[in-house]
């Protein structure tokens, strides 16, 4: 009976250990991705046996099914706010927001299962790992990267939608972004880590990083990411045999003539984070690599990750504090960046050599890289931008009522907000838009604006009881500034939630004000002035019955105030509100 008993013990604890492989361990190729069935199975059936972990779900994504984080604490705390008093980081790592790139999702399950296993927890730090993001496109499943290595089946891009969702942060379209942006609020992370896998040149590389890039990262946390954090991670990569590299972005088809630092503007996941003050990197593992490599690159990156967050858990905390009470001071913020061509860096890149043969579909030269040909040299990198528009805050945004997708959107990221308690009329700025461009074709759902220019106007506006103020001094001013400024890249009026200013909503018929106009002209001189000036600027006009009417309208106190008045108004001086 005892060895019976014995026997069942040790098939028992053979079984458990076996389920707590993972899919792509129990694959005999390791070139297998979880499916999201599975991957939500697994990390259910660990959640029963370590009492650290939870699984918390959030919202709703496109499809239907909740976001769901993994929660890793040594203290069996997942209290976000208990952890923060606790002075404990919290370190936010997302998977497969594109489900075609899965290695975060593999890597992901085997680091989480090991800490548990091994008792290897940080005491100063909680693990926060979103499953998989792209739930939509992790079901998507099949074959639609063919640039890449494996694995043999896999997510597609975009969403049930079909948006990118790595080009939906500060837009928010998707029920995926918004509860995205529940759990970044809702746990503050210091860190923010997003896997992804590249797509371009060939080189030696198994992985490549991005980080925020440095001139746009908030100085105190800019300094700490190029001078201990990063060169950590680096060091770090090199002793697990993963050496590795920025990411390789270059103007040519082969890195050779030098890589350009990643630009990641508030649509992408890390420069909304940064936008929150928080230290955010991108891997991107080397699409022509098996995906093993890539995957167990992946692992090693985030167990670096992990460690240096526990050894500097206190001064990361700290330098966290001081980013926020900075920005909350900040004055001027930069709105557009271009490459710095003026200021290059180099670095040691080992590559493959390109050349062109002849190409046995179109018989025409094609590019390749000869593997046979490795080389090691140094290259340009240009990892410098510069500033190409600024804006200096004004001490408080009001937003009308209506426009309620922002008002949430701010209320998500915990902007503070007031509203006024009575219908009060402001002196204040207000922009008409002067000029833009917008693409002719659509981008992820909308019609971007580009080269927007502005024409600020002091004057009194009236508002109403409800209508929200928002006050600059607040450690999301980035946030805050760089979405509500139309100029910016990736502004709330470059994603067309304000469009319905740019038309017109009334206007007159030509014989109906000929009468008027000409009323108008006789009793203001100075508009007669300005209308032959133009005449005499513009034969065009001179020569047009209608256009000349129509510029007395557009001079006259019947053309509507508030076409191409973009709606949100700028307090620059003290004022005493009302509010509630």
């Amino acid at each position: 009976m005892k060895k019976i008993l014995f026997a069942a013990i040790i098939s028992i604890t053979f079984l458990h250990a076996k389920a707590q492989l993972t899919p792509f361990e129990l694959s005999k190729d390791k070139n297998y991705t979880a499916t999201y069935n599975e991957v939500i199975t697994y990390y259910e059936e660990l959640a029963k046996h370590y009492p650290q972990m939870k699984l918390l779900n959030y919202g709703t994504t496109d499809v239907g099914k909740p976001l769901t984080l993994v929660v890793l604490s040594r203290d069996k705390v997942f209290d976000p706010s208990l952890i923060k008093k606790q002075n404990k980081r919290i370190l936010l790592i997302n998977n497969g927001i594109h489900p075609g790139e899965p290695e975060g999702i593999d890597a992901s399950m085997m680091l989480t299962r090991d800490l548990l296993k091994k008792n290897e927890l940080p005491k100063n730090v909680v693990l926060c790992f979103i499953a998989v993001y792209n739930i939509d496109g992790c079901l998507n499943r099949g074959l639609s990267r063919i640039n890449q290595n494996g694995p043999r089946a896999y997510g597609f891009r975009g969403n049930y939608r079909n948006l990118d969702l790595n080009r939906d942060f500060i837009k928010a379209d998707s029920k995926n972004a918004l509860a995205f942006e529940k759990i970044l609020n809702t746990w503050n992370p210091e860190i923010f880590l997003d896997n992804h896998t590249s797509d371009g040149a060939d080189y030696q590389y198994v992985m490549t990083l991005i980080e925020t890039q440095k001139n746009k990262q908030n100085p105190i946390l800019a300094d700490y990411t190029s001078k201990t954090l990063s060169p950590y991670m680096y060091a770090h990569m090199k002793k697990s045999g993963y050496e590795m590299t920025p990411y390789v972005e270059s103007e040519d088809a082969s890195p050779d003539s030098g890589i350009v630092s990643f630009l990641e503007t508030p649509r992408f996941a890390t420069g909304y984070t940064s936008q929150h003050n928080i230290i955010s990197y991108i891997t991107e593992t080397h699409m022509l690599k098996s995906f093993d490599k890539r995957v167990y690159a992946t692992y090693d990156f985030m167990q670096g990750l992990i460690d240096i967050n526990e050894r500097d858990a206190v001064l990361i905390g700290e330098l966290k504090h001081k980013a926020d009470e900075q920005v909350e001071q900040q004055k001027t913020f930069a709105l557009n960046w271009d490459v710095d061509t003026q200021h290059v860096d180099t670095l040691v890149f080992k590559g493959y050599t390109a050349g062109y043969k002849t190409s046995e579909v179109s018989g025409l030269p094609r590019l390749y890289y000869d593997r046979d040909k490795p080389y090691t040299k140094t290259i340009k990198y240009y990892d410098n931008y510069k500033a190409t528009e600024t804006v200096e805050k004004p001490l408080a945004y009001v937003i009308p009522q209506a426009w309620g997708k922002v008002i949430e959107l701010f209320k998500l990221n915990n902007v503070k907000l007031h509203r006024l308690e009575h219908d009060t009329t402001l002196d204040l700025q207000m922009y008409y838009i002067g000029d833009y461009k917008t693409a002719p074709r659509p981008y992820e759902g909308h019609y971007l604006h580009t080269d927007v220019k502005l024409n600020p106007v002091d004057t009194k506006v009236k508002f109403y009881a409800g209508d929200y103020v928002v006050y600059t001094n607040q450690s999301l001013n980035r946030y805050i500034v760089e979405t509500l400024e139309p100029q910016g890249v990736d502004s709330f009026f470059a994603w067309n939630f304000f469009d319905s200013v740019l038309g017109e909503k009334e206007y007159f018929s030509n014989y109906v004000f000929e009468d008027v106009a000409a009323q108008l002209l006789k009793s203001d001189p100075d508009l007669r002035k300005k209308l032959d000036k133009e005449k005499s600027d513009n034969p065009k006009l001179a020569n047009s019955a209608a256009a000349q009417l129509n510029f007395v309208y557009r001079n006259s106190p019947y053309f509507e105030k508030t076409y191409l008045r973009y709606p949100v108004g700028r307090i620059l001086t003290e004022t005493k509100l009302d509010l509630k």
